[in-house]
């Protein structure tokens, strides 16, 4: 059944079944949960929804407003409306220190990262002062999306001394895994946890709309000695991930 079909009024649409409005959110959600209305495909525009459904452009828009509240429906500035992909939420635990790749692997998820910058460049200040560097020192930088069961997940830019990480190309997986063998595995950290909007970049790359919540992350990582050995900044996708920490008196 295509969704004009499924949207024809003469279904589901009647005088006993309440406001309007109602009746074609409730329809729309049907269509959602059956498969009818697909992930990420796109609704018709509200004129010709009003056109199919015989409502007004008025009740059309109200009921798709509500399933954006929802979050079941997202709206793209210049491009329309589209039924937004239902993500399984996570949770991360905040009391140990482990990689995004031990994360999923506990969740039997395969990880796969697109690299938008490895290398070795100038550390910014942040990182000199973070890193605790020369002003003009040098820091090895990894940058990129990470993925896991195909769907995108995380930004993540980590930097790190060169003595710690001479050469960033050896980080295919496991950052923390290639310090691990080099013996430089972190021990501890101390994480900041800020709620953001993401931005238009961001969002591209997340697969969500700009402006969606998301969860920035700001890590910095010692070694046992107690020098720094890491600032990561990473930014999460606020649909995907719940951060738990356990309280003890």
């Amino acid at each position: 059944m295509t969704a004009t079909e499924f949207l024809r009024p003469e279904n589901w649409l009647g005088d006993s079944g309440g406001p309007r409005y109602v009746q074609l959110r409730r329809r729309l959600e049907q269509g959602i949960e059956t498969g009818v209305l697909p992930p990420n495909s796109s609704l018709p525009p509200e004129r010709e929804l009003a056109d199919i459904t015989d409502l007004s452009r008025v009740t059309v828009r109200k009921a798709i407003q509500e399933l954006v509240r929802e979050g079941l429906i997202e709206q793209r500035q210049g491009s329309g409306s589209f039924i937004r992909e239902r993500v399984t939420r996570m949770e991360q635990s905040l009391s140990e220190l482990t990689s995004f790749t031990e994360d999923m692997a506990r969740r039997g998820m395969e990880t796969t990262s697109q690299w938008l910058e490895r290398g070795l460049f100038r550390a910014t200040p942040d990182e000199v002062e973070a890193l605790d560097l020369a002003p003009d020192g040098q820091v090895a930088r990894v940058y990129r999306l990470r993925q896991a069961g195909g769907r995108p997940m995380a930004l993540e830019r980590a930097a790190l001394p060169t003595d710690i990480l001479p050469n960033p190309l050896e980080v295919t997986t496991s950052l923390y895994e290639v310090l691990g063998r080099l013996g430089h595995r972190p021990v501890r950290a101390v994480q900041k946890i800020s709620a953001v909007n993401l931005s238009a970049r961001d969002a591209e790359l997340l697969g969500v709309a700009e402006g969606d919540a998301g969860l920035s992350i700001a890590r910095i990582s010692y070694l046992a000695s107690g020098r720094v050995a890491e600032l990561t900044r990473s930014l999460y996708r606020g649909d995907a991930y719940d951060f738990v920490a356990e309280l003890r008196l």
